[in-house]
């Protein structure tokens, strides 16, 4: 962790001495707005391909989907790691991202499952049950507030799968 945390200042300050030397330099030289523009296009380029977290980790699943050799593989791993920073906190924060997108839904799904089934199983008040819609007995039968919660259940059911195969492709 200590190291991390060293090499990381040790890389900031050497951005903040080259970015201090172009500073002496532009101060040296004579420019005009047409240099001007042409340097700060350049800089801002090269600020802009620094990419996500989502898009880095992206960036090196397609090279695990491209046909190339291993030493085309480990060029491209290697200009890929040049022109980004990438270290073990960017890796955890990507995969509890995705952790969460898998989680939530279930979550979901297990909770609109439980309502449903609690809609069912607890008893309502006559004004809440509606209307009767197929009659098991004189006082009882299958009311409309039970075709609610069925829908209600089959919907959690179809969250939970439909997350299920989302994440068991990837």
């Amino acid at each position: 962790m200590e190291s991390s945390i060293s090499f990381q200042n040790m890389q900031e300050a050497s951005v903040d001495e080259k970015l201090n030397d172009l500073i002496v330099a532009l101060n040296k030289v004579d420019i005009n707005s047409a240099n001007i523009k042409t340097l700060q296009h350049k800089f801002n380029k090269a600020i802009d391909n620094k990419l996500s977290e989502s898009e880095l980790i992206a960036e090196f699943k397609t090279v695990d989907d491209d046909e190339l050799s291993r030493l085309q593989k480990l060029d491209k791993i290697e200009s890929i790691l040049k022109n980004n920073f990438i270290d073990t906190k960017v890796a955890k924060s990507v995969a509890v991202k995705h952790y969460v997108e898998m989680l939530i839904p279930v979550l979901i799904g297990f909770v609109m499952v439980t309502l449903g089934f609690a809609m069912i199983i607890l008893p309502a008040p006559k004004y809440f049950e509606m209307f009767t819609i197929f009659y098991f007995s004189v006082n009882d039968g299958f009311t409309l507030m039970d075709l609610i919660s069925l829908v209600i259940v089959l919907t959690g059911v179809f969250v939970i799968v439909k997350s299920y195969f989302k994440f068991a492709n990837q």
